[in-house]
C-alpha cells in the first residue's frame, strides 16, 4: 500500500492508499516538538486501529510546507518503514508546468491538489484551499498552473481577533442564525463565516473570468464544508484532494 502524508502548518493530514482505493485516513495536530519516534509511536498505534501491518506498506509520499517536520517523517519512513520516500519538490515529475513568476515558491501543497484537481474534475479549474492560510489556486484551460491568491484562513482570522481586540471573545467557527448579530458571538462568527464566503465570491469570480468565464471549483481543507454552504460558487468540497494528489505524483514517479 501507498502512504501518504500531507504536512501542515496546523495539520497532518495520513492516508494509505490500496491501489487507487483510500483504505484508512487520519488527521493529526502538526506539532514541531515531536520528534522521529514519537511520530511513530503514534503512526503505528493509528495503523493498529484499522489491523494494517507496517509490512504492507510499499511506498511513500510527502508533500510538507514545515521543512523542520519533512526531515522527521522521511527519517520515519526510512527507519520504519523500509521506505525510502518520494518528496514532492524540486526533481520530482509532476506533469504540470508552473506559469507564475517565480515557481519554487508555490507552496508544494498547492501544487499537489492543483494535479488531482485537474486530473478528477477537469479544466480549467480553481482550487480553494481552506487551512491557515486561505489559498485559491489557478489552473488553466492548457492544464497549467498559472497564479494563486492568498488570504488568512477563516481560523487565523478568528485568532487574529481575540488576540487583538481586547473585548472580543474566542467564539467556535460555526453558522450564525443570521447576517445581523444579535450578540457579540454570533457578530463574529456572521462576519467570519459569511464575510469569507464573500470573499470566496468575489475571487472566485475574479479568477473564473481571467480563466476565460467557465472555470470549476472545487474546494478542501479542514473548513471547507462550512464556507462552502454559504455560497453557490464552489461546486465540489473534497477532503482528501491533497492525498489523491500525493498517489498520482507517486504513481508518475515510478515509470
Amino acid at each position: 500500500m501507498l502512504f501518504c502524508i500531507d504536512i501542515g502548518n496546523t495539520n497532518i493530514k495520513l492516508g494509505l492508499f490500496d491501489q487507487d482505493k483510500l483504505r484508512a485516513h487520519w488527521r493529526i495536530a502538526t506539532d514541531h516538538t515531536r520528534l522521529t519516534d514519537e511520530y511513530a509511536m503514534l503512526l503505528l498505534n493509528l495503523f493498529a486501529t484499522q489491523q494494517i501491518r507496517i509490512s504492507e506498506v510499499t511506498g511513500v509520499a510527502i508533500s510538507s510546507v514545515v521543512p523542520a517536520l519533512t526531515s522527521v517523517f522521511a527519517d520515519l519512513s526510512k527507519n520504519y518503514l523500509a521506505q525510502t520516500p518520494i518528496i514532492v519538490g524540486p526533481g520530482i515529475k509532476t506533469g504540470m508546468s508552473i506559469r507564475t513568476d517565480h515557481p519554487a515558491e508555490v507552496g508544494t501543497d498547492l501544487i499537489v491538489n492543483a494535479i488531482a484537481a485537474r486530473q478528477v474534475y477537469g479544466i480549467p479549474i480553481i482550487v480553494i484551499s481552506f487551512g491557515t492560510a486561505t489559498a485559491f489556486s489557478a489552473v488553466s484551460a492548457q492544464g497549467d498552473f498559472v497564479g494563486v491568491a492568498i488570504a488568512p484562513g477563516v481560523g487565523t482570522g478568528a485568532e487574529s481577533l481575540f488576540h487583538f481586540a481586547v473585548k472580543l471573545p474566542q467564539v467556535e467557527l460555526a453558522r450564525p442564525p443570521h447576517a445581523i448579530g444579535k450578540n457579540t458571538t454570533h457578530s463574529i462568527q456572521s462576519g467570519l463565516v459569511f464575510g469569507y464566503a464573500g470573499l470566496v465570491e468575489g475571487i472566485v469570480k475574479r479568477m473564473s473570468a481571467e480563466l476565460g468565464g467557465h472555470a470549476r471549483v472545487v474546494a478542501t481543507g479542514g473548513l471547507a464544508l462550512l464556507i462552502a454552504a454559504e455560497t453557490d460558487v464552489i461546486q465540489v468540497v473534497e477532503p482528501d484532494l491533497t492525498l489523491v494528489g500525493l498517489r498520482l505524483i507517486y504513481e508518475m514517479n515510478q515509470s
